[in-house]
């Protein structure tokens, strides 16, 4: 009874995880680049109560053992990295990435921090950026007299100034790819940051070496998908009730084992 307690307990724990990553997957249903994370548990230590071939009462083998196991635990939260799909927005300085890899920004503390946001904006010093003003790297600046930018799939950077009529190159975007995206840490503002888990940035223009191509006045929109999550958080409700149920059938069962005379 009191192991059924503690079982039933980590896996009321579970269960409230599960509800916490499905409840921030719900909540950014419409962030850009946003991608749906997923919990994963793994079973605690077991009590063996008989060994699987142990011998029996007649000399021979227990073709089974008796094993009690101790409950759950969570083991990571995993960040499915399945592309949303491509909003057209018709903004210029929209992109989106089709296929594998990041944009690379640099924070005010002076390190790099990838997304796969692309929403970005012109700053006061014509550079692009995010909306929180962080740079995108390599960093690009647009002529004031630009009437127009272009962005090719390759990353080149065309602009059309004002008094001519064909375009002027003045740069070209990169995009970073990692040997392990999964191993990348979340840190909020559309923003994730290499882990020793990742392994080191590679950057490259984009459609190449295995790196997706970019879409002008394109937004990729988040991966959640909103029925999956009302399922998922649905049975994790229901899984929640069910273990709370067992820790008070555990306690009502030792109420009374404390009250025999």
């Amino acid at each position: 009874m009191y192991r059924a307690l503690s079982i039933a307990a980590s896996g009321m724990r579970a269960n409230q995880l599960q509800i916490d990553v499905t409840a921030n997957n719900l909540a950014n249903v419409s962030t850009a680049g946003f991608r749906r994370s997923r919990a994963d548990f793994a079973d605690l230590l077991y009590q063996n109560l008989r060994r699987p071939g142990a011998p029996n009462a007649d000399g021979g083998q227990a073709p089974a053992g008796m094993q009690v196991g101790s409950g759950v635990r969570p083991v990571a939260t995993v960040r499915m990295l399945s592309g949303g799909e491509l909003l057209q927005t018709g903004n210029e300085l929209d992109m989106a990435i089709e296929g594998n890899g990041y944009f690379a920004v640099m924070r005010p503390n002076g390190e790099l921090a990838f997304t796969r946001a692309g929403n970005f904006q012109i700053d006061r010093e014509g550079q692009i950026v995010t909306p929180d003003g962080y740079p995108l790297e390599p960093r690009l600046t647009i002529p004031p007299d630009a009437m127009s930018v272009t962005i090719s799939e390759d990353g080149t950077v065309s602009v059309i100034q004002a008094g001519d009529t064909e375009p002027t190159e003045i740069g070209r975007l990169e995009l970073t790819i990692f040997p392990n995206q999964a191993g990348l840490e979340a840190i909020g503002n559309n923003l994730l940051r290499q882990t020793a888990a990742s392994g080191e940035p590679m950057e490259g223009p984009p459609g190449e070496e295995g790196r997706g191509t970019l879409r002008q006045g394109f937004l990729e929109t988040s991966n959640v998908e909103v029925v999956t999550e009302m399922i998922n958080l649905i049975t994790n409700q229901r899984a929640y009730e069910v273990n709370s149920k067992v820790v008070q059938a555990s306690d009502d069962m030792l109420r009374q084992a404390a009250n025999l005379r």
